[in-house]
């Protein structure tokens, strides 16, 4: 890699402001950015950070300002026309927290969009063809990069944006969340290339809400909160209690509420028995009572998603499976999730943004949604829907600089809150929540873990999805372990620990087996 990079490049502003119309978001931001190093910049969802590096590689304009550049040579020049293709000619490259890529096209053809290798009269396909393998091999990926993108599962498409990074020769790359959607091998991958990265001289910046992450690879950390810069720190300096204070600007004395207990006479609100999902031999089973927190981990591709779908009817059950689910002691079989909505029971997704809301579309249009029958009968009631929209404003800290902006403009977390607010609307005593937290800063953490709290205390029941074992276990009063599609064990008390959690999320125990009398010591 080192032999195609040029001299290290130092880019850096000098009192930036963004303004979007009247508002500014930015107020006032220096930031110095060297080759070698790992940049992280923390900071609560819409504290700037994308608008920031959108700026930094051409993608938005500053308002106000000095950008300077600097490539080793020991001078700075202060740059007066910045755009995308100038950013990149310079070496910088931003890889988007939303996927830029042809879906239509290759993945070697991605791969060289707009970067293209010619020969002498035309493409030079087969070298192109040849470079991605290399970028891919790099990766340890298994991608063809003949296979079309539109068919690649999200974290493989990840893949493919820093294999096109790879192939611009980027002097700055700019990283926004770039783990979000990767297993944690690949995310161990990628460090690896950010390392080499940082060894030849590219300058990273690393934009990510996972504070371990920021801990493993930063060497600087640059702190933003409402838009105004808190500071830049030596990340060896930094605890990641501090980072969260320094995000927040206060002390987050219990990321976790303390959850209410459930009465021992609780009634079994949920029955699942023997539901067997498609491609697996062995069926599920479980239960949720009132007023309780059932968590589900597991290793992505478990089948936690599949089950909680299966149960609302999103997919079908395996052929011939004979399972059942019942619903306050009714045996229910739901088509339709307005048919669950109708028994009491929401579903919010993991996909906030493919199918929890209508980005283009309104705030007030996407919160009435799900819950339309109750400000409707011929015409809509647009009184009593502004009423309910402003109690939930208040009720979930919805934050926004105007009423009348499309909810994809909203920032991840607040996008969260909405979708929440949505399925709350419907007033549901069951709720099933996917990923709850993903992509969201701390604070925004904090908060909707409250809210959950909030709604154990007034009697509802909550299955719990999450890749974070830190959130399964601070939530859960019992937690159900997925491996392979199926249930391999349900944990409560003393058991509920992430040592324990892992071993049935992997296979070395499955309490089927052990129930069985049948040994798993060599899973």
């Amino acid at each position: 890699m080192s032999d195609e990079n040029t001299k290290s490049l130092t880019l850096s502003v000098k009192n930036l402001r963004k303004s979007f119309g009247p508002v500014e978001v930015l107020h006032g931001i220096d930031l110095t950015l060297r080759g070698g190093e790992v940049h992280a910049i923390l900071g609560e969802n819409g504290a700037g950070k994308s608008t920031l590096v959108k700026i930094l590689s051409g993608f938005e304009p500053l308002t106000d300002g000095e950008l300077h550049i600097s490539d080793g040579s020991g001078s700075s020049q202060r740059i007066t026309l910045w755009n995308n293709a100038i950013a990149e000619q310079a070496g910088v490259v931003l890889i988007h927290q939303e996927f830029n890529l042809a879906e239509q096209l290759t993945v070697a053809e991605n791969i060289f969009l707009g970067n293209e290798i010619k020969g002498r009269f035309f493409l030079d396909k087969k070298t192109m063809r040849t470079k991605a393998q290399e970028y891919l091999d790099i990766l340890r990926s298994d991608i063809d990069p003949d296979a079309s993108v539109a068919q690649l599962p999200v974290s493989a498409k990840q893949m493919v944006e820093i294999a096109k990074a790879q192939a611009k020769h980027a002097r700055v790359l700019v990283l926004d969340e770039p783990t979000a959607v990767l297993t944690q091998q690949e995310s161990q991958v990628l460090f690896e290339l950010i390392d080499r990265f940082r060894q030849d001289g590219v300058a990273i910046v690393f934009i990510s809400h996972k504070l371990d992450e920021i801990k493993q690879i930063a060497d600087v950390i640059t702190v933003l909160r409402d838009g105004e810069l808190v500071g830049s720190y030596p990340a060896l300096q930094l605890s990641k209690d501090d980072m969260a204070r320094l995000m927040v600007g206060r002390e987050l004395n219990s990321l976790f509420p303390e959850m209410p207990k459930v009465p021992g006479e609780a009634e079994v609100v949920l029955r699942v028995t023997d539901l067997l999902l498609q491609g697996n031999s062995t069926p599920s089973s479980f239960e949720l009572r009132r007023g309780e927190v059932l968590g589900f981990s597991g290793l992505v591709g478990s089948g936690r998603t599949a089950l909680m779908e299966t149960v609302l009817g999103l997919r079908k059950s395996a052929k011939g499976n004979s399972g059942s689910v019942e619903l306050r002691g009714e045996r229910v079989d739901f088509k339709q999730l307005s048919a669950a909505r109708n028994k009491g029971v929401a579903y919010l997704t993991k996909d906030r943004k493919g199918s929890g809301l209508l980005l283009e579309k309104g705030l007030v249009f996407n919160f009435s949604l799900f819950s339309l029958h109750k400000v409707s009968s011929l015409l809509i009631d647009t009184k009593r829907e502004e009423v309910a929209f402003e109690k939930a404003i208040e009720t979930f800290d919805i934050r926004m600089k105007d009423r009348s902006i499309a909810a994809g403009n909203l920032s991840g977390g607040n996008q969260q809150k909405l979708l929440l607010a949505k399925i709350l609307e419907a007033e549901p005593s069951l709720i099933i929540i996917d990923e709850p937290t993903r992509g969201i800063d701390i604070g925004t953490k904090s908060q909707i873990y409250h809210f959950i709290a909030q709604l154990i205390a007034s009697g509802h029941s909550l299955i719990l999805i999450s890749s974070d074992i830190t959130e399964v276990i601070g939530l859960s009063h019992r937690v159900a372990v997925m491996y392979h599609g199926q249930i391999s064990g349900v944990l409560e008390g003393d058991e509920i620990e992430e040592i324990e959690i892992m071993r049935y999320a992997t296979g070395l125990k499955n309490k089927n087996l052990e129930q069985s009398g049948i040994s798993n010591a060599k899973a």
